[in-house]
């Protein structure tokens, strides 16, 4: 083992980008000046000199603090000066060392070094033979990647048993980064040095042997190429030798197309700079098939294709009548929409939100629509859509782009003036890819669509002779900004009634023709069709009621083919079982007696409304108030509200007044599974409790929907209509509603007016009144008797003795 050696004033020489290693002889070239002050130093003594690794590469003066720990004493072996003021010296790595104290900074750092020795090791030990056998193994491997030769290092590295020196040998010939060579040269346990350097080499054969494989496929590519372009342009000499150049032809070809178009001068240019870059293009290139693509959508555009618009109104009336049963305020709507066209054709057409539960009819309105002005249609599916290139397109410089679905939806129709069918309009997304339902607002703007730009096209196109129709289940979820820019027709519900006529007259019909049945061979009584209604389907439109008739008319069909005397199939409630299986929803019935703490309520779905139960019980406790069946925050709060107005008219119900500190109330609505929310069973609630708490029954066939304030009121609520329905299939008599929902009664189907008893209220006293069982008999208070159901646009009266006049 050495002796440690202090050797006084050795000039630092600070290496930018550069490790050198002991017993290494290497050359490099010095230019900064404080390096030159040091090699001049050295050669004046005894030539030795400390080679250090800087930290920092920018920097050009480095102070002694940055610079590496470790570094080299090395003898100069030879300075040449070359070009400029640039030196070349040859250097000889004698041992490891790290400096102790720093003598002087200038003009060159001078210091005092340490030598930095070798920790012991066991020399004997196989697996230190094994390591530089397998270190051998990946320097010859590395060799033989890089080409390079090195036979002189090879003979020394197969001569020494010295692992260290095999890691210094190694790391000084590879091409290792500069800070991975500072790290290797500062570990001090030659072992642990030798497996350092094999972990870092093993990487950097793979990083070659990548290079590698990347630099051979592109030399591939590059040769497939080179013989492809030689081979097109044999065949295009050839073609032309023979006169049948095909790609002119195409350009030709081309620009007649977009000469026949006759469109704007600024279009004109563009497609013609696009021509002329085609026409550049190589036969098969990438770009031209890009381009290609692009003139192929724009030339596809019906740029000057009319459809002749027909603005009839009695034949769109005709026409709105035999596709759809009911609907009247809907299609009266609509012929307006038309009549405006009619006298003022210039006019920007009107957008129309056709917003309804699912199976109403929205989408097959919208056909009607466009039959009725001899336009073609094309439907756009917007539901789940989150990018807003599907709006606007994608830019063609992207692989695979295509034009916007507005773009592709106008292609597909063939005019310029097409009625366009936006579906599912409340089913938008938005992610981190935009937001598709701000690319609508330009299209939707008759102000601004005028000069709709495609991302892909990137020309203008006018979208103002388009007539745009959306449909949505829901406003809610649409946002305002696109709202605003549309006309909301609201689809209400079909009643059992109108189910029963669109049955017979639309679905029925087409179900026979579909399953190849004739009228003869296939009946179904009314009474049976409405028995398919009540206990097969529960829905605001007719799909589930279609499909129920279309499994009749497939059973007809079986049996008609497997008994050949059978020349007639007749469905009734007795036999429908047959067809469709055991009944699925029993009919409505009202308890057998009237019941205590137990009200019907009225609420809305988006399939239609509902009756909803709720239920009170009243138990000796300590004044808990328990609320179960899956409720929104809002129904919570019309219970407390409830709550509050029955603490304050205590005395007047005959409730204890402390009946909050000695009762515990539990209030629960049935259907647990379905979550409810909304405040429209503020009254509901409020009656059960009062029947809960003083004992008195509740009329079973009262069924009441509002909302409550804690000071009694009721107010308004929506989905008027629909409840209604729900209270008449339950087989509810009377109804109580909002004084506020008195004009609302107008637009209520006659046939439910005439089958239900409606009572305004303004105030829950009224409610409890008309709902609860006592003595004396109930006062008068405002009624609308099914007897004298008033016709839509009449005014209501507002009590009885008006009623009775």
């Amino acid at each position: 083992m050495n002796e440690i050696v202090y050797l006084e004033r050795v000039p630092v020489l600070a290496l930018r980008g550069l490790t050198i290693f002991p017993k290494q002889l290497i050359h490099f070239d010095v230019g900064r000046d404080k390096s030159l002050k040091a090699l001049e130093m050295a050669m004046r003594e005894d030539q030795r000199v400390f080679l250090v690794p800087q930290k920092d590469l920018t920097d050009d003066d480095p102070a002694v603090e940055n610079l590496d720990d470790v570094g080299v004493v090395g003898h100069i072996k030879q300075l040449l000066k070359v070009q400029g003021d640039l030196v070349r010296v040859l250097v000889y790595g004698e041992y490891r060392a790290t400096i102790t104290s720093c003598i002087q900074t200038e003009p060159c750092i001078v210091a005092r070094t340490e030598s930095v020795l070798d920790l012991p090791y066991d020399i004997t030990s196989p697996k230190i033979e094994a390591h530089m056998r397998d270190a051998m193994m990946l320097f010859d491997r590395y060799l033989d990647m890089t080409q390079r030769p090195a036979q002189e290092i090879q003979l020394k590295l197969l001569a020494t048993r010295d692992p260290g020196y095999m890691a210094d040998t190694i790391a000084q010939y590879v091409n290792f980064d500069y800070r991975i060579k500072a790290n290797l040269l500062a570990v001090r346990h030659p072992v642990n040095r030798l497996l350092e350097c094999v972990r870092y080499l093993r990487h950097e054969n793979k990083v070659l042997a990548l290079e590698a494989e990347i630099h051979e496929r592109t030399r591939e590519q590059l040769d497939r190429n080179q013989r492809e372009y030689y081979l097109r342009e044999q065949m295009r000499t050839i073609r032309t030798e023979l006169g049948e150049d095909d790609s002119d032809d195409d350009i030709m070809e081309y620009r007649a197309r977009i000469h026949d178009l006759k469109l704007e001068e600024s279009i004109d240019q563009k497609l013609q700079k696009e021509l002329t870059r085609l026409s550049k293009q190589p036969f098969g290139s990438a770009e031209g098939a890009v381009l290609r693509s692009y003139l192929d959508a724009v030339i596809a555009l019906p740029w000057n294709k009319r459809s002749k618009e027909r603005v009839d109104i009695a034949a769109a009336r005709k026409i709105l009548d035999a596709d759809h049963f009911g609907l009247q305020k809907v299609k009266e709507r609509i012929l307006e929409i038309l009549a405006i066209k009619q006298m003022a054709p210039e006019l920007p057409s009107q957008i129309i939100c056709l917003v309804g539960p699912p199976g109403v009819g929205k989408t097959s309105i919208a056909y009607s629509i466009a039959r009725c002005l001899n336009r073609k249609m094309a439907r756009i599916a917007l539901g789940g859509i989150h990018d807003e290139a599907e709006i606007r397109g994608h830019r063609k410089t992207y692989v695979g782009a295509m034009p916007g679905r507005i773009m592709a939806a106008i292609t597909q129709a063939g005019t310029r003036n097409p009625l366009l069918l936006l579906d599912e309009v409340d089913k938008l997304g938005s992610d981190h890819r935009g937001d598709p339902s701000s690319a609508l607002l330009e299209v939707l703007d008759g102000e601004q669509n005028s000069t709709y730009r495609d991302h892909y096209l990137e020309i203008p196109f006018d979208l103002s002779e388009c007539m745009f129709i959306t449909t949505a289940n829901t406003v809610d979820t649409i946002p305002r900004p696109l709202l605003d820019r549309m006309e909301v027709i609201e689809l209400n519900s079909y009643t059992d009634e109108e189910k029963l006529m669109i049955a017979k007259n639309h679905l029925l019909p087409k179900q026979r023709k579909r399953h190849g049945l004739k009228k003869t061979q296939l009946s179904i009584s009314d009474d049976c069709i409405r028995e398919v209604i009540t206990c097969y389907t529960r829905e605001s439109g007719v799909r589930n009621l279609e499909r129920q008739l279309a499994t009749i008319c497939r059973k007809a069909d079986r049996k008609l083919i497997e008994d050949e005397t059978i020349k007639r199939v007749t469905v009734k409630s007795t036999n429908l079982e047959e067809f469709l299986g055991v009944r699925r929803y029993l009919p409505d019935r009202l308890p057998e007696s009237d019941p205590v703490g137990l009200v019907t309520g009225l609420a809305w779905t988006s399939v239609g409304g509902e009756t909803l139960e709720v239920e009170v019980n009243v138990m000796q406790g300590s004044g808990k108030l328990e609320l179960t069946g899956n409720l929104g925050d809002v129904m919570k709060e019309s219970v407390h509200a409830a709550m509050s107005y029955i603490r304050s008219k205590a005395d007047l119900l005959g409730i204890d007044a402390d009946f909050y500190k000695t009762k515990d109330i539990h209030v629960h609505f049935p259907e647990g599974a379905v979550p409810k929310d909304g405040p429209s069973a503020g009254i509901t609630v409020c009656t059960a409790l009062v029947s809960a708490l003083t004992g008195r029954p509740v009329r079973r066939d009262v069924a009441m929907t509002g909302e409550i304030s804690i000071r009694g009121r009721v107010m308004a609520i929506g989905g008027l209509k629909e409840k209604t329905m729900a209270a008449l299939r339950h087989g509810i008599k009377t109804v109580i509603i909002p004084e506020a929902n008195l004009r609302d009664l107008e637009e209520i189907d006659q046939t439910v007016r005439a089958g239900l008893n409606f009572i305004t209220a303004k105030q829950v006293d009224t409610v409890l009144d008309v709902a609860l069982i006592r003595e004396p008999v109930i006062p008068e208070y405002p009624v609308i008797e099914s007897q004298k159901a008033m016709p839509v646009g009449q005014n209501v009266p507002k009590t009885q003795t008006e009623i009775r006049q």
